[in-house]
């Protein structure tokens, strides 16, 4: 296992490279820690695999460094990394049994042949793949494959760490959740470093202990499944993660209020002070549908709004209304008075963010 540092990080498929957005991965420095899980999320082409194969050593990067445990390895091949890795399609021998397939990689690194039955049935015991150890590969279905293709990562001790690229896309929706409990599982047994890409949040969030966001080539914040929900650090974050994502409202601030299409609406001084001091106009506040209140009456705290419509959606229900001509989203409870034509609607200030040039501000001092 290792600790895997990225320092200065930046890749362009691009030969004559200048601006940014020539940039897969923009510069940048991060750390993957020992022993976590971690799952690296984000949209098609903001950079997720190409960075997880920087750090493989299936890629070399235009600049900067890959270190494990402070060593640099960016010379080094993934095979001198003890890098695994699960690619989205399941990589396994159809021609060799379960069992072949599982002690490949020990024969590989020369392990004593008496110790590796013991190793073999440890791993396809974890993988509930004991009855099918016998079976070729060929004959196996999708999430069987794919189950052989993670122990075939998990078999060797000395990995420094598992990577996982989108391994559950190809995967039944019935047993997504069965495998993802099941990698949850085996990093709590093994305690090994642990990667997860997907563009699923739903993955994310029920695998990994943090998350990183990535958008354009970066990874726009770091943290806990509910760090990223209740203090998203850039609008993308707030967009992207929830269902639906985050409302956003374009306004000017003063010390007490945010403006927006006439409205004054009451925000937390020291993000207000954050963007007074920033002297940027790109200035937005952003409050996600769950911390909207919806009153059943008018009151001092409430604004008028006009209902656009609500969607039920079984537990929950999605007031969409329309506030300074824009359309904004709450979440209703089950028990909650659904609105018909007006609605009166409230935004906690703790929960209102005040966001300037696209990230938040006012964290710093709270």
């Amino acid at each position: 296992m290792a600790e895997i540092i990225l320092r200065s990080l930046a890749h362009t498929y691009d030969a004559k490279a200048g601006a940014d957005s020539d940039y897969a991965i923009r510069q940048m420095d991060h750390v993957w820690h020992q022993g976590g899980a971690y799952a690296l999320l984000g949209p098609s082409g903001c950079g997720k695999s190409t960075m997880l194969n920087i750090i493989s050593g299936l890629l070399s990067p235009s600049e900067g460094e890959v270190l494990f445990d402070t060593e640099r390895v960016n010379e080094l091949s993934p095979e001198e990394r003890n890098i695994a890795q699960v690619f989205q399609f399941p990589v396994v021998y159809d021609t060799m049994t379960v069992y072949d397939n599982l002690a490949f990689p020990l024969k590989n690194i020369g392990m004593a042949k008496h110790l590796i039955p013991a190793k073999v049935h440890e791993v396809a015991d974890i993988l509930e793949l004991t009855s099918v150890l016998h079976r070729k590969a060929k004959n196996l279905s999708a999430d069987e494959k794919q189950k052989v293709s993670m122990g075939r990562g998990l078999v060797r001790d000395d990995v420094s760490a598992i990577l996982f690229d989108e391994p559950l896309t190809v995967i039944d929706p019935q047993l997504k959740w069965k495998l993802r409990r099941k990698l949850k599982q085996i990093h709590e047994r093994f305690n090994i470093t642990m990667i997860y890409v997907t563009h699923d949040q739903l993955e994310a969030s029920t695998f990994a202990e943090k998350i990183a966001v990535m958008y354009d080539g970066q990874i726009v914040q770091f943290g806990t499944p509910r760090e990223l929900f209740e203090r998203p650090a850039h609008t993308f974050v707030g967009f992207f993660i929830g269902s639906p994502g985050m409302n956003f409202l374009e306004v000017t601030v003063d010390e007490h209020n945010v403006h927006f299409s006439g409205l004054r609406i009451p925000a937390n001084p020291r993000r207000l002070q954050s963007a007074i001091a920033s002297g940027s106009s790109n200035i937005k506040a952003g409050i996600r549908p769950e911390f909207i209140h919806v009153w059943d009456e008018p009151n001092d705290e409430a604004f008028e709004v006009e209902v656009q419509d609500v969607e039920d959606l079984g537990t929950y229900r999605i007031l969409s209304f329309y506030l300074g001509g824009q359309i904004v989203r709450a979440r209703l409870n089950e028990d909650q008075n659904i609105p018909s034509q007006k609605a009166y609607v409230s935004f906690p200030e703790q929960w209102l963010n005040i966001y300037v040039d696209e990230y938040r501000v006012g964290d710093d001092d709270e």
